[in-house]
């Protein structure tokens, strides 16, 4: 199969098109052909040797895909040959074939195109496990959320609509527009108005109970300053990297919680509790059309190298995606999932 591999760390140049052997199902594991993927963070930090995949003989970065299955493993009983699935994993999305666990791999539903469906999980997974799982967030509290336009950020925005929540975002002025577009209650310009007070004039001066950033940097105590009494913080990123000066007594008393956190690391026990309920909870609402992935664009396998420095220069409002095969090639009709 054709997969992007990395076969030194630097810049975009380093993505190589190879042809490399076919994964081959284990017995609780289903064979996918893959027909989109899309690019994230990590996958350029890793392809700049800052964020180590998994140990593999190849070293095919990619964290999210969505395809047909065309084998399963003997054990396999969630998903049969032909099926539309999409999921995440601990890298080598960025290829024509994967093989997951059959319980990491969820259902397509008929409302979402496998041609889009690839920049879904990853991002939708994200941000629902840092709101909702781990930061409390239910219908009618506030959320802030960093970076708005990014592909967590839109698939934020969707999940707090859909849930009765509402939602702060930050982002750049001519990102405004796709913000407000998918339901934002407040959009924030944060090169020239401060989140801070924004959120406590549109909180009466309480703040937020969750705040989701990819940011870091100086934005922690800033965060701090924004939540309410007992909120969460929780980190799932830092773009703006490096360490700052922070005063603990400031989290001491707001009783809150800072949570670091990231999918890529957890054990396949945990991936699949978390697809699981994720499916149960969030997939509905796919199925109905209220939820769907925000794409920027849209790139061939063999130009991943472009997508990564649009990426890289912050240009993308939504996810770039990665078309890795159509239908056609599928041998279905291109007009159907």
């Amino acid at each position: 199969m054709r997969a992007v591999v990395l076969e030194e760390k630097g810049g975009p140049e380093v993505l190589q098109i190879r042809e490399v052997p076919d994964p081959v199902a284990g017995p609780e594991e289903v064979l996918v052909q893959i027909v989109s993927s899309a690019i994230n963070r990590a996958d350029l930090l890793q392809r700049m040797g800052l964020y180590p995949g998994p140990p593999m003989e190849h070293e095919i970065p990619g964290l999210e895909f969505a395809g047909r299955v065309i084998a399963t493993g003997g054990r396999v009983t969630e998903h049969a040959v032909g099926d539309p699935v999409m999921g995440i994993s601990n890298g080598s999305c960025y290829a024509e074939q994967i093989a997951v666990h059959e319980r990491q791999a969820m259902r397509v539903p008929d409302a979402l195109p496998l041609s889009d469906a690839g920049a879904f999980p990853e991002v939708f997974i994200t941000a629902w496990d840092a709101l909702v799982r781990q930061g409390g967030l239910t219908s009618g509290r506030w959320a802030l959320v960093h970076a708005g336009a990014s592909g967590v950020g839109t698939a934020a925005i969707q999940i707090c609509k859909a849930m009765g929540a509402r939602i702060a975002v930050t982002a750049s002025a001519g990102k405004h527009e796709i913000c407000h577009q998918l339901g934002a209650d407040l959009v924030i310009d944060y090169k020239t108005d401060d989140f801070v007070t924004a959120v406590k004039d549109a909180t009466a001066g309480l703040g937020v109970d969750v705040v989701l950033d990819v940011i870091g940097g100086e934005y922690l105590p800033r965060n701090v300053a924004a939540v309410r009494l007992g909120g969460r913080i929780i980190q799932v990123g830092v773009m703006a990297g490096g360490p700052v000066p922070f005063d603990v007594a400031s989290l001491l008393m707001k009783r809150a919680t800072i949570t670091g956190t990231t999918l890529r690391a957890r054990p396949i026990e945990e991936k699949v509790a978390i697809t699981r309920e994720f499916a149960s909870q969030i997939l509905p609402h796919v199925a109905s059309g209220a939820i769907a992935p925000v794409i920027d664009s849209r790139y061939p396998l063999d130009r991943v190298a472009a997508a990564h420095e649009r990426m890289a220069s912050n240009a993308n409002a939504g996810k770039l995606l990665l078309s890795v095969a159509d239908q056609v090639t599928l041998g279905t009709d291109p007009s159907v999932t």
